[in-house]
């Protein structure tokens, strides 16, 4: 427990390098010119959150009185702690950092959903890949291997051992290491690695070099799995209700006018990341419902359980809107 606070500890480092110095959250509870409040949000570079830069292109945001400001980072588990501080409003998170914070009484609250897995194997968003020749056909013969995942303890590295158990593999056995999704595949491809658990984009790029597929471990946590949400801190909630009301809506219909037009989202994420268009055509896209699966939530709490992720179980009462 004290390596995982420690990571958080150490994300905040990162992001406050990462925004140049900026702090506080002043300029998120007092509007600015024309009635705007700037809210900065903590993000990844992928595919997932491709709905808030729609909706701040179409003016979800701003007809309620909403401007984003925001900032990437590596993963969930380094944006947790940007929240808790006050340097960010909002921030897009991972299931397991969620979990893992709230076990930890890192004061989090889930306010909107972020993206589901399609919960079809061989065609979601996330996938476990090899090198184009690799012998590796199944997760079960990664024992041994040297597997890449974004962030180490957290909800890939769950998911990628429960596709090895599935397989009747030992993923205590895995050598896992922490890679940023942008990098999987230049290390891939100079066999830096064995195998890469990625999302969007990555994992098209990575299979447009030849890679193959060899398991959806999102798929094999559970069906239609709630990968990730959109939270703020309990403190900054009771304080600026209206705020996260705002956003909440916000988010709902970013969410919908994303899941009903999926050229504009492989358009959007040119703008964020540097996919090539024709990479991005071959983009699985994943599920933005408007509500949160809490059975596939309650699963994936159980395998992180199991893996060793938090000393007691995280309060979901407490922690889902």
């Amino acid at each position: 427990m004290r390596r995982l606070l420690a990571g958080l500890a150490t994300g905040t480092f990162l992001l406050a390098t990462a925004a140049c110095g900026s702090s506080g959250s002043s300029s998120s509870t007092s509007p600015s010119s024309g009635g705007t409040t700037t809210v900065k949000v903590g993000i990844i570079p992928i595919v997932d959150v491709a709905p808030l830069y729609l909706g701040q292109k179409e003016g979800f945001f701003s007809k309620r009185g909403l401007k984003l400001s925001m900032t990437l980072a590596q993963g969930g588990a380094a944006i947790v702690p940007g929240v808790t501080s006050g340097q960010f409003q909002f921030g897009f998170s991972n299931m397991t950092s969620l979990m893992i914070a709230q076990s930890s009484n890192v004061p989090v609250q889930a306010i909107a959903n972020g993206v589901a897995s399609t919960g079809v194997a061989g065609k979601d968003f996330g996938g476990l890949v090899v090198k184009k020749g690799s012998s590796i056909t199944s997760p079960k013969q990664l024992e041994g291997k040297k597997v890449a995942v974004n962030t180490l303890k957290n909800i890939n590295e769950t998911a990628v051992r429960e596709s090895v158990r599935k397989a009747g593999g030992d993923p205590d056995k895995v050598q896992f290491v922490e890679l940023a999704f942008d990098q999987m595949p230049a290390a891939l491809d100079k066999g830096q690695i064995d195998a890469a658990m990625a999302v969007e984009p990555a994992l098209a790029t990575m299979k447009s070099q030849g890679a193959t597929e060899i398991a959806s471990p999102l798929v094999d946590v559970a069906k239609n799995l709630t990968v990730a949400m959109y939270f703020t801190s309990t403190s900054y909630a009771q304080k600026n209700p209206g705020v996260v009301t705002k956003f909440q809506a916000a988010v709902a219909e970013s969410l919908s006018y994303a899941d009903a037009h999926p050229d504009e989202v492989r358009q959007i994420v040119t703008t964020y990341t540097k996919t090539p268009a024709d990479v991005l055509a071959k983009v699985t896209l994943p599920k933005w419902p408007a509500e949160a699966n809490r059975s596939s939530i309650e699963t994936l709490e159980k395998l992180s359980e199991q893996d060793g992720l938090f000393k007691t179980a995280p309060d979901l009462d407490k922690l889902l809107p």
